[in-house]
């Protein structure tokens, strides 16, 4: 022991000592498990007077811990003692199952109440012809030149979305002349109906996918299979819905989105890990565990909590009773807002840091703006807004407190957040790959598109998705661009009026600073965010360890 705790010298290292090491080891972990304990206290307190546990029946406490609680801890202590990567596999599909039902439910309210699904359906279309034009063009490229090719395709999108002579010719003056495809499509008199329309344009993509995967999995035949079978299911639901209470629309989505590639998910295990197939013991426990305890309380009468986290919060507008407020139009708000931010930060952010660490040259100019861009991901939203009010509002003159205006200041505002991370994405791809791409005959453009991105893109995506996790909670940045704190109406397009979840939840503890608000609609409000962006983290972080497992 004197000889552990007898300091020495190493050379460039001055004094070395195990017992310091050790002291600033704990030293860590203490700090690490202090943060973590208060933070969990403070989320525990919020949610208990969001949810009121303590409300219930003491039957119903004793049904769930008896049909939930005890088999769920159960099995999942089995599965630690015997293999734990089964109940990773376990784990991981409840976790998809809540995270993707979490999702379904936020595109039924884009289709439901904002984005008609023929419009959908119309862009769509509108956007694949021309892309199967410059598909199909790229034959002739040794033929036709680049410019050529490129004015091509630009006429046939600006054809395809807005006619002759569109947005240009409105600027001019001149009256439409030939409807956009977009346009047309809609005004055709006999259409199908909306859940036939999502399942053509979100459960046949989704069924693809399914069926490619399992066919590289497998074979050809079982990957048809289950095509046809994701398929089927989807197209299965808009008629299953209606029974259990479901409209034909949003059952759609919830096939396409939650309930095929969760089955899919669990094939995928079932087949390529056979060691592991225990693991959805797990998940099958705690689904049947809690319709177990469902029912069991309903026959036997035992209330459950009086939480204000309920279906009447997710879906009802702002009221001045705290009672029977909810968070519905501004639910929709954010949704609309991180689509936005998304389209608008994710091609910029990523370009610029393609541009930075591929090729823009080492001088003076480029470390000038490296230290700029490290600099404006400090700066305190409040800033950002004041830059969209004085940019968007005052100089551009658009609208304050719009989908756009809201949407590009919070697009500036994690845009750094976004060029860092992509950057570190593309700077972690090793050189070695690009020398033997260059070693190959590619050009710059090939050995980018197709060695550093694709390498580079699971880090680029969980950086964007970490970036509009931070962005969802902001409240300054929309209170500087006069967004409304109160909205009981639901935005139809970009130059609308448009609230989010943090502006709600701060006008109900200001404008509304009552005890029952500060009560109730407070911390329900706060439970919903924190689970929204729990769930876009959790994305994030599985993409990460899947990305680590692949390097």
């Amino acid at each position: 022991m004197a000889t552990d705790q007898k300091p020495s010298y190493a050379g460039g290292f001055g004094q070395v000592s195990r017992t310091v090491g050790t002291a600033f080891r704990y030293l860590l972990l203490a700090a690490t498990l202090f943060g973590l304990v208060v933070l969990g206290i403070l989320l525990v307190y919020v949610a208990n007077d969001a949810i009121q546990p303590l409300t219930a029946d003491p039957g119903w406490h004793l049904t769930f811990f008896l049909t939930f609680v005890v088999p769920t801890l159960a099995t999942a202590g089995y599965l630690y003692a015997r293999n734990v990567e089964a109940l990773k596999l376990g784990s991981m599909t409840i976790g998809l199952l809540l995270v993707s039902l979490m999702f379904s439910g936020g595109l039924a309210i884009l289709f439901i109440e904002i984005l008609p699904p023929l419009v959908w359906f119309a862009y769509l279309v509108a956007l694949a012809v021309p892309t199967l034009f410059a598909v199909g063009l790229r034959r002739y490229r040794s033929e036709v030149p680049f410019l050529t090719r490129l004015a091509a395709i630009t006429a046939v999108f600006y054809l395809s979305l807005f006619g002759l002579p569109g947005p240009v010719g409105g600027l001019l003056g001149l009256r439409q002349v030939v409807p956009s495809l977009a346009s047309f499509i809609q005004s055709v008199p006999f259409v199908p109906l909306d859940w036939v329309l999502l399942t053509v344009t979100l459960g046949l993509p989704v069924a693809a996918v399914v069926g490619f995967h399992f066919d590289r999995v497998l074979d050809r035949r079982s990957g048809e299979i289950a095509g046809l079978a994701a398929l089927g299911a989807v197209a299965a639901s808009a008629f299953v819905g209606p029974t259990i209470g479901v409209g034909p629309v949003p059952a759609t989505i919830l096939a396409s989105i939650a309930v095929v590639p969760t089955a899919a998910y669990v094939a995928n295990g079932y087949v390529t890990r056979p060691a592991d197939r225990i693991g959805f013991l797990l998940a099958f426990v705690v689904v049947a565990g809690a319709l177990a305890g469902g029912v069991l309380v309903d026959a036997l009468g035992f209330a459950g909590p009086q939480s204000w986290v309920d279906w009447q919060f997710l879906t009802s507008s702002h009221s001045n009773n705290a009672e029977d407020a909810g968070l519905y139009p501004a639910i929709a708000g954010s949704i609309l807002l991180m689509l936005t931010v998304a389209g608008l930060s994710f091609p910029v952010g990523v370009g610029a840091a393609l541009y930075l660490e591929e090729y823009a040259p080492d001088n003076r100019f480029t470390r000038f703006i490296d230290v700029n861009i490290s600099n404006l991901a400090g700066v305190p939203s409040v800033v950002y807004g004041l830059l969209g009010l004085g940019l968007f509002v005052t100089y551009l003159g658009r609208n304050a407190g719009t989908i756009f205006v809201g949407g590009a200041t919070l697009a500036l505002l994690i845009l750094p957040i976004v060029i860092i991370s992509s950057r570190e994405a593309i700077r972690s791809v090793p050189d070695e790959m690009r020398q033997a791409s260059y070693g190959m005959g590619a050009t710059k453009w090939q050995t980018v598109k197709n060695v550093v991105l694709p390498r580079a893109f699971p880090g680029i995506l969980t950086g964007t998705i970490l970036a509009l996790g931070r962005a969802i909670g902001e409240t300054a940045p929309l209170i500087m661009i006069g967004a409304p704190n109160v909205l009981f109406s639901f935005p139809s397009e970009l130059s609308s009026k448009v609230s989010a979840m943090p502006l709600q939840v701060y006008s109900w503890a200001s404008y509304f600073a009552t005890d029952a608000f500060y009560e109730k609609a407070v911390p329900a409000g706060v439970v919903v965010m924190v689970t929204v962006l729990l769930a876009m983290n959790s994305v994030a972080i599985v993409l990460r360890n899947r990305y680590q497992r692949e390097t």
